[in-house]
């Protein structure tokens, strides 16, 4: 059952939201061999000024060693 969070800055319409979490759910149900009914998905829109306070400092850094595709960028 594998459930999948998106953080993002705002800005993308709907149709971007929707196609993004097919695309992902679709990618998913392929490498994991599990039925779309099974994945779950939220996108959640984070102000920029607010990524660091809750994003980065409670999602990325503490959990960097889990992260399979690290950022390109820090917030220190």
């Amino acid at each position: 059952m594998p459930h999948v969070e998106i953080k993002c800055y705002p800005g993308r319409t709907e149709e971007q939201k929707k196609s993004c979490a097919k695309a992902v759910a679709k990618a998913i149900c392929e490498t994991l061999n599990c039925p779309m009914e099974a994945v779950s998905l939220a996108i959640t829109e984070i102000p920029q000024p607010e990524w660091k306070e809750k994003v980065w400092d409670k999602e990325i850094a503490p959990k960097k060693d889990a992260l399979y595709i690290k950022p390109g960028y820090t917030c220190e």
